[in-house]
């Protein structure tokens, strides 16, 4: 957020308002129509900044290295030439902290999800969905969030309860307003939406992120999802 000081009218009076920086934006996908119709989308709406539309991760990597600042949000193709995105997303998220990475796929291929999953995706779309909704889920991302079309949602959801359940340990007991919080989190709302639902503040969400991930010993939100499907706890 980016902080701007007005003079007023009369008198030479400071005031300071805020002004809520755009969410930046960087794209890859090899499909050059539609990168550059996505292209197009980011940097003509309102609240959102196109830094970078690339053909190959490979490409992007380079690009955004030399950069002072990475993308808040990084559309990034599960299928791509030379280093596909279901892999390359662990190297973007390892090279820039905080960077959500939403994945772009034709079909909710099990295989390719669960890969990018586990590299550290934040959201899965399908490329048919609507232009609004892809916006919609770059700002969910850069809040917190994971947000999924519904057909790879529901893949997602029947992919890890095909693996067996862990013995149940004292360290994976969540309480029942732990685990209400993160089968919100497997539904993709963001921090701030299940704090809304769940008629708390964003502190006390946040402890509970940070007991769940010492409870269920993970590091990340789709680690936690994951694990917690995985073992029935949600």
């Amino acid at each position: 957020m980016s902080v701007l000081f007005t003079a007023a009218a009369r008198g030479g009076e400071c005031r300071m308002t805020n002004q809520k920086a755009p969410v930046s934006i960087a794209l890859v996908d090899d499909d050059r129509g539609l990168r550059e119709s996505l292209r197009i989308l980011v940097s003509e709406s309102e609240g959102f900044q196109c830094v970078g539309a690339y053909g190959s991760a490979e490409e992007a990597f380079r690009s955004l290295d030399t950069r002072s600042a990475a993308p808040d949000v990084l559309l990034l193709d599960i299928r791509l030439p030379g280093e596909p995105g279901s892999r390359a997303v662990r190297r973007f998220v390892d090279r820039f902290p905080g960077l959500a990475v939403i994945m772009l796929t034709l079909y909710a291929e099990d295989e390719l999800i669960f890969e990018a999953l586990c590299n550290g995706a934040s959201g899965y779309l399908l490329k048919k969905t609507p232009p609004g909704r892809i916006l919609e889920a770059a700002t969910e991302a850069h809040g917190g969030g994971a947000p999924m079309s519904p057909e790879v949602a529901r893949r997602v959801v029947q992919l890890f309860r095909t693996f067996p359940a862990p013995a149940a340990t004292s360290e994976a007991r969540l309480t029942p307003q732990e685990t209400r919080f993160l089968s919100h989190l497997s539904q993709g709302y963001s921090y701030q939406a299940a704090a809304d639902d769940l008629e708390v503040s964003v502190n006390t969400v946040r402890n509970y992120v940070r007991a769940i991930y010492e409870k269920l010993h993970v590091h990340s939100r789709s680690e936690a999802v994951g694990k917690a499907l995985r073992a029935g706890l949600i």
